[in-house]
């Protein structure tokens, strides 16, 4: 069988989405997924995030990420995105990687790609679910297969029992609330395994 060529693609402003898209990648590299941990471009003035450490820190310490582009879309077989809730909506900066794709989707080049996605914010109910059905409606438009996890394994209670895609809480200390590395586990490998099916059955070997 082929396999699952995985693109984990991120936007992170002080580190959440990160760890949640390393823990991705880690999960599909497991299963046997080739795997491109990816970064969209930041957007952000450097005097903006000079004046807040926590974001200052993290684009340090990211800045060897590989940034995403048009290519990594069309090699990938299955897609998972991980991006924070602005207002109950996608980030600005994951938002302008996804409406420079129009090339791409004007070819075809994005249709039947397997997503799934997942997000944080700093508040229990602040926008995270909005925010991937937001993200699920602009693959809607690309013709994607979305694969959320649904309550199929005991790790998404666990991780507060969201159906529609991993997502956490942001606590004052700037860590996560929830426990939800399991939880990111299984929908990596659930999404791994649904790209598994969609093309060994179209390209049987």
């Amino acid at each position: 069988m082929k396999a699952v060529k995985l693109a984990v693609i991120y936007y992170s402003m002080t580190g959440i989405n990160h760890q949640l898209a390393e823990w991705a990648a880690n999960a599909g590299k497991s299963v046997g997924a080739e795997v491109r941990l990816l970064k969209v471009k930041e957007l952000a003035p450097e005097s903006v995030i000079e004046k807040n450490p926590a974001w200052k820190a993290n684009t340090e310490s990211t800045k060897d990420v590989q940034e995403a582009g048009s290519e990594d879309l069309e090699w990938a077989d299955a897609i998972i995105f991980s991006v924070p809730t602005r207002f109950g909506n996608v980030a600005s900066q994951m938002k302008q990687f996804i409406d420079l794709q129009g090339g791409l989707w004007a070819k075809g080049k994005l249709m039947n790609k397997v997503v799934s996605a997942m997000s944080s914010a700093q508040n229990p109910h602040g926008g995270q679910e909005a925010t991937i059905h937001s993200l699920y409606t602009s693959m809607m438009h690309w013709g994607a297969i979305i694969v959320p996890p649904g309550y199929t394994d005991a790790s998404i209670f666990k991780g507060g029992g969201n159906p529609y895609g991993t997502s956490v809480t942001q606590g004052q200390d700037g860590r996560m609330v929830e426990d939800v590395k399991e939880a990111v586990h299984h929908q990596a490998k659930r999404t791994v395994q649904v790209a598994q099916w969609i093309i060994n059955g179209q390209n049987p070997e």
